[in-house]
């Protein structure tokens, strides 16, 4: 499966953003989706995950709250809304198919969104 994110931008502290992860291919509602983040120098981390039909989602605890994930299977597409964005949300984000209990990225990393809030 190929990935695209979009959605990210710049915007004050305090906004919203919301990024869309599409995907190619017909088994979309087959995987689990989720989303991560990278800023420079540093290792990639789960944001958020949610599971192939949409009952059950995870956050790390820095997002919970302020971030909401949602997928639209017919349109093969995995959402992350952003709420109360603060300056260090400001990385590079990226979606993967994930993989339970664990919740690893199984796919290669397609090109990510840049979010940049400013303070």
């Amino acid at each position: 499966v190929q990935l695209q994110a979009s959605g990210g931008g710049l915007v004050q502290a305090g906004g919203s953003l919301r990024l869309s992860c599409a995907a190619s291919g017909r088994t979309f509602s087959s995987y689990h989706m989720g989303w991560f983040r990278q800023a420079p120098g540093k290792e990639r981390e789960f944001v958020a995950a949610i599971m192939r039909l949409g009952g059950t989602t995870y956050y790390t605890d820095s997002v919970k709250g302020r971030f909401t994930i949602s997928r639209d299977n017919a349109k093969n597409t995995v959402y992350l809304q952003m709420n109360n964005l603060r300056p260090e949300d400001t990385v590079v984000y990226y979606c993967a198919v994930v993989i339970m209990p664990t919740l690893n990225p199984v796919t290669s990393w397609g090109q990510g969104t840049q979010v940049t809030v400013s303070s």
